[in-house]
């Protein structure tokens, strides 16, 4: 990756890869982003292979020069299977992260700790309980009743998300096979051995009643635990 990446370029990646996905994205933008990153090249008349690494993946320009919702999400996925990181989530540090989950969606705090730089409150969220609510998945509910069926790729991308964490939380709703973290946890120890072994507690609650302080509470009980 382009070392001295542009500002707007920076910006445009940190929401791609984990933020809130952009609306009305311009093609010319997104042509640009990946120019920096990797190479564009056509393929036909409106469309253009993205390559970034080892992957390739082939992008149609809009009659609107716009990308679509789908579009979008595509890229996402495209960037996050390319391994890209954006040059502010490389200078993290990794840090102690929580995941709250249920079987529609996952809620993952990161507590930077100590190693929180002086400055960062002038350039985040004012955060009185030490922790960066950082990123939301969710699954697409077109389902009935209350239980989503399980999709791998759903815990898949919260694991690509833990990838860096020196130590995990999990707080889930439910025990036994209905519970989400029992689900991610047995998905861990499957398919990312290495992240699963960093897991240093599971926790269950009443999610629809969980605060921000609460959600502190328990991670704080499990990290400043002394050793056995």
């Amino acid at each position: 990756m382009n070392s001295h990446m542009r500002h707007d370029h920076e910006e445009l990646l940190e929401s791609l890869l984990s933020g809130k996905l952009p609306r009305n994205l311009a093609w010319s933008a997104v042509v640009d982003l990946i120019g920096q990153i990797g190479e564009v090249q056509p393929h036909g008349n409106d469309e253009f292979a993205f390559v970034v690494g080892s992957q390739r993946e082939l992008f149609k320009r809009s009659s609107s020069h716009n990308l679509d919702v789908e579009e979008i999400a595509r890229l996402r996925r495209f960037l996050r299977q390319a391994e890209v990181r954006s040059q502010s989530a490389a200078a993290q540090p990794a840090g102690r992260m929580v995941v709250v989950i249920d079987h529609q969606s996952a809620h993952i705090y990161h507590d930077r700790g100590a190693s929180r730089p002086r400055d960062e409150v002038a350039v985040k969220p004012y955060d009185p309980y030490g922790f960066q609510h950082h990123l939301i998945h969710r699954k697409e509910a077109h389902y009935q009743g209350e239980r989503v069926p399980e999709e791998d790729s759903f815990y898949e991308e919260i694991s690509k998300d833990l990838v860096h964490a020196d130590t995990i939380v999990l707080i889930g709703h439910a025990t036994g096979k209905s519970s989400a973290v029992v689900y991610l946890s047995e998905y861990l120890k499957s398919h990312h051995p290495e992240t699963f072994q960093r897991i240093i507690a599971t926790e269950t609650a009443d999610l629809s009643a969980l605060t921000p302080p609460q959600i502190e509470q328990i991670a704080r009980k499990h990290i400043q635990k002394p050793a056995a």
